[in-house]
């Protein structure tokens, strides 16, 4: 529980990890430094600093002890306290300490004032407020003292400047290593970036830069993008050519036909070669994808939507645009959307009495759904339909309309092109089945 809840905090980015690995351990090491080694170090010169002074008050306060009466004890306290630099008031006066005092952050106040206490049981009062004296209460024979002196005699001055200096070097040395860290992170942003743009679709300028590593992963991926790009061309050269090919044959087959109407057979068999059309039509829609629709440019998904609806209205469609949320635009390629969204609504239609849309313009991508009042696909069948060429006869009511079974597997690979996705599901308003189109933006 604790390390998935240590999960959460951690930075999700390369950067804000490298940097927390980078960071982490010279603060630990400062802290370590500070606290086990010049804390002590302080305290311990602070202590011994602080003994050396005991032996001058005690001087100071047996020189004041042997005196016969008062006017000789301040004369003996004057003299000593001038030779020892520190300035003595005896009695003590009215503004004398009455309790200990000191800073709440002066640290080695707390050995000065353990050290003057264990060395003198007639100790009074300790004041360290002041950073720069110290002042305090001793009884002696002739009345209470008050002596001062400078505090630079029992601690060690200006014992900040260590963990400044350290703090100073530590931010420094952290800013150089965040800056060469950097040019070895940009490298690989460079490479998502890229790779990201290609699972969208479009090809971006790239070339491998920064470490071996990074260069060999660039270079990887630079010849997966070529093949791809070269399958891509091959496959769409082998199917112009096919589709050549096979029309050629059927174009001969209709003529021949044509020349046997009276014949009784004459009529199915070019029902057959009608159909034999409409499929290829299909395979080569599908086969060839978006590859031949541009690349893709920035656009307003609502306006490319409701033109959408508004052809398909146009062709006695029954659809509505239900919602729109959100605004702004999105990088798509709108022949290619267009085609997904005409298929989903002709096979809402198709399978359905009407259809109804709804767009979703989030942060990181668009989201079209249409939703019909038909029969729906089964859940455990959902997967199936998206694959290519696949008619669920048991799901979707076959005599409404004929198919090759591509519609939504054409509207799927749209979908992986623009890094999304397409999903089906049940629609909770009319019934039916609801696919969502998901494209990144």
């Amino acid at each position: 529980m604790f390390f998935g809840w240590l999960k959460h905090l951690m930075p999700r980015g390369l950067y804000g990890r490298a940097a927390l690995i980078l960071v982490l351990p010279i603060v630990m090491i400062q802290l370590v430094v500070s606290i086990s080694f010049i804390q002590r170090h302080f305290e311990g010169v602070t202590e011994q600093m602080t003994r050396n002074i005991v032996q001058d008050i005690a001087l100071l306060v047996e020189r004041v002890a042997v005196a016969p009466d008062l006017s000789a004890a301040r004369d003996q306290a004057e003299e000593v306290g001038e030779a020892l630099a520190m300035t003595v008031a005896l009695p003590a006066g009215d503004k004398a300490p009455q309790a200990d005092r000191r800073v709440y952050y002066d640290l080695s106040g707390r050995v000065v004032i353990a050290t003057l206490r264990e060395n003198f049981a007639d100790l009074g009062a300790v004041d360290l407020s002041d950073l720069r004296r110290v002042r305090l209460v001793i009884a002696t024979p002739q009345g209470p003292m008050e002596v001062e002196f400078a505090r630079s005699r029992v601690a060690v001055s200006n014992p900040h400047q260590l963990l400044v200096l350290m703090v100073a070097t530590g931010l420094l040395m952290t800013l150089i290593a965040f800056l060469f860290l950097r040019n070895q992170l940009r490298p690989i942003r460079r490479l998502a970036r890229a790779a990201e743009d290609f699972g969208k679709g479009r090809i971006v300028p790239y070339k491998p830069a920064g470490a071996i590593e990074v260069r060999a992963a660039g270079n990887s991926f630079l010849d997966m993008r070529a093949r791809i790009e070269r399958q891509i061309e091959q496959r769409t050269l082998l199917l112009s050519g096919v589709s050549h090919d096979l029309r050629t044959p059927l174009t001969r087959l209709k003529l021949s036909l044509s020349m046997m109407a009276d014949e009784p057979e004459a009529r199915d068999m070019e029902r057959d070669v009608e159909e034999m059309e409409r499929l290829i039509d299909a395979f080569l829609a599908f086969v060839r994808g978006d590859a031949l629709e541009g690349e893709a440019e920035l656009m307003d998904p609502i306006t490319l939507v409701r033109s959408s609806i508004e052809d398909a209205r146009r062709a006695g469609r029954n659809v509505v645009l239900r919602t729109v949320e959100g605004a702004g635009k999105a990088r798509l390629r709108e022949r290619a959307v267009r085609r997904a969204l005409d298929n989903l609504i002709g096979n809402a239609v198709r399978y359905g009495t009407r259809a109804e849309v709804s767009l979703a313009i989030l942060d990181r991508a668009v989201r079209i759904g249409v939703e019909d009042d038909g029969p729906g696909i089964a859940r455990e069948r959902r997967e199936e339909a998206l694959r290519p060429f696949t008619r669920l006869d048991d799901a979707r009511n076959q005599d409404r309309g004929s198919g090759a079974g591509l519609g939504l597997a054409i509207s799927a690979d749209i979908a992986r092109s623009h890094g999304g996705t397409l999903r089906l599901g049940e629609s909770e308003t009319l019934g039916g089945l609801k696919a969502e189109l998901v494209l990144a933006r």
